[in-house]
């Protein structure tokens, strides 16, 4: 096979597949680093707001760090406090 009437062989077929391999990586990284740019702009997290201390007491009695007793003895007791 002939390119611009010079035997293409050896090492140019070699760059030119080289060639072409960077190629499609650089297009392909690009694209994918495109999309997740995009991406990562709209679930950018929340501001959260902390959890109240009644979701707190709610939870470690959920997770059984706390018994009936103790949770509803210490619901009773934020409760009488008042607000912060």
């Amino acid at each position: 096979m002939f390119w611009y009437d010079h035997d293409v062989s050896g090492w140019g077929w070699f760059a030119m597949s080289a060639g072409m391999i960077l190629f499609w990586v650089l297009i392909i990284t690009g694209a994918v680093m495109l999309f997740r740019a995009l991406g990562s702009r709209s679930e950018q997290p929340q501001r959260s707001v902390p959890p109240s201390p009644e979701q707190v007491l709610a939870e470690r009695f959920a997770r059984g760090e706390i018994d009936d007793e103790e949770y509803r003895r210490r619901l009773d007791t934020l409760h009488s406090s008042g607000p912060p």
